[in-house]
């Protein structure tokens, strides 16, 4: 202060004719922060706050000018376990207990933190829906699920939506902190969280299967192994794909070793073991209809009658 300013005091000790009256600026500005705090206490009201000490259990900080504890616990969002703000650091808080008689305020910055965090969720969430596919954080690899984050908010993929084939193989090459691709499948309206799926990303292989080997066409594949069930057996020279023939499939009289080649029509396509069903018999059967079809395309003879019909015109003349 300097000479002739005014400035806010309260007397401590009045004084005498030989003495002067002490007073205390210090004590002014503490009733009037008290008087603060009580009114930001009952209006829940947020209030800033200077860490004057980091002490055993929590800080000790000063708010309006009165002195305050903020515990460990109430520090951060997620419970702190050592001290991570430092000396002179400013804050927000809000005032959880208060209780002037006793010089009692305790302090929680995690409820200032929870509640921001709340409105940039919904802010997030806003921004987002089903079906959209986003850059997402993985957080924890799991047994049987990967969890991931997105802008802090808290997703999984259940092993069923990690991958169309292999998902418990495929769910082992990931990594903690990896950025991946993922599709939303659903978001709690409740919670906010997010249910993802990585398979949805890539097309159904038993789709690409169907594109591949319509219904009753016909190919060849090579027997790779030969069961009392069916024949295991190959298509394709490049990519190839599994594919199987039931016993009930043969030819009559067919006999088939590893390693042979046979024709077959397409029946089918496993939907879970991503194979081609196949039908030698149903490939006979096709090959048959063909030679109807090209021996019907021929010109027909003549009948008796037409026959006839030219020889008697010929002894009319």
């Amino acid at each position: 202060p300097t000479v002739g300013s005014k400035v806010t005091a309260v007397l401590v000790k009045k004084g005498g004719d030989e003495r002067h009256s002490i007073l205390s600026h210090k004590k002014a500005i503490e009733t009037v922060g008290w008087a603060k705090c009580r009114e930001a206490f009952e209006e829940k009201q947020r209030v800033r706050g200077l860490i004057t000490a980091c002490v055993k259990g929590g800080y000790k900080v000063e708010v309006n000018g009165v002195p305050g504890f903020m515990p460990l616990s109430l520090s951060e969002l997620h419970t702190a376990y050592k001290h991570y703000l430092p000396q002179g650091a400013k804050i927000k808080a809000l005032i959880v207990e208060f209780a002037k008689e006793k010089q009692k305020l305790i302090l929680s910055r995690k409820q200032v933190l929870e509640e921001d965090e709340a409105v940039r969720r919904a802010e997030v969430l806003k921004e987002i829906k089903v079906g959209d596919t986003l850059r997402v954080v993985v957080s924890k690899v799991g047994k049987d699920c990967l969890h991931l984050r997105f802008h802090g908010i808290e997703g999984f993929v259940s092993l069923e939506n990690i991958a169309w084939k292999d998902p418990q193989v495929i769910l082992a090459n990931y990594r903690r902190g990896q950025r991946i691709k993922a599709k939303i499948l659903a978001i709690d309206p409740e919670t906010g969280n997010l249910t993802f799926g990585i398979k949805q990303l890539f097309l159904n292989p038993a789709d690409m299967l169907k594109r591949r080997y319509p219904y009753m066409s016909t190919t060849k594949a090579v027997i790779t192994n030969v069961t009392p069930e069916g024949l295991e057996v190959e298509l394709g020279t490049k990519n190839k794909t599994k594919g199987f023939i039931a016993a009930q499939e043969y030819s009559e009289g067919f006999e088939g070793k590893a390693g042979d080649t046979v024709s077959v029509a397409v029946i089918g396509i496993d939907g879970v073991n991503y194979t081609v069903n196949l039908s030698i018999r149903r490939f006979d059967q096709v090959q048959n209809r063909k030679v109807v079809a090209q021996y019907l395309k021929q010109a027909p003879r003549p009948t008796l009658g037409q026959l006839l019909q030219g020889s008697f015109e010929e002894e009319s003349d």
